[in-house]
């Protein structure tokens, strides 16, 4: 196995364990506990995701150097998502809402770009609708979502 073939590996299992445990966390009720455990997951899957992207975009440069810089985006998002989570400190919950939901946006944006542009039924759409539609629906439910946290927090 080279080492492109090994960090593709683990891109997708950890992108996917990101799809999956990402999901469960938004509907998990929100206090200490579960939420938190698939939190901690999700934000650790999200830096495998970070680092084998990273490798296998500069180890692929002409092909997926795009995927370099989606990684650095999405993960900033993650990051902050998760600090503000840890950290608590004022509209907090805005912050934590807005970078979580924020990085979800991008792996689903990064995985719709490499994977289901190419698929038969997608493949007549331009490229461009696969790079905005998760921002075009995930923006809204961000605004809605952070709102009503505050109203639940005032």
């Amino acid at each position: 196995m080279t080492v492109f073939s090994l960090f593709i590996v683990l891109h997708i299992v950890s992108g996917s364990i990101c799809l999956l445990v990402g999901l469960m966390a938004v509907f998990a009720k929100k206090h200490r506990g579960w939420h938190t455990y698939l939190g901690e997951i999700y934000h650790t899957s999200y830096v495998v995701v970070f680092i084998s992207a990273i490798v296998t975009s500069i180890i692929h440069w002409e092909a997926s150097s795009y995927l370099f810089y989606i990684a650095i985006f999405s993960y900033c998002f993650a990051l902050f998502g998760y600090m503000a989570g840890k950290r608590r400190r004022k509209n907090w919950i805005v912050r934590h809402i807005a970078g979580m939901i924020g990085s979800y946006i991008g792996i689903v944006t990064a995985v719709l770009v490499v994977n289901i542009s190419e698929q038969p039924l997608f493949s007549n759409l331009s490229p461009v609708f696969f790079w905005i539609t998760p921002t075009i629906i995930g923006t809204p439910i961000i605004i809605i979502v952070a709102n009503k946290m505050k109203q639940t927090m005032t």
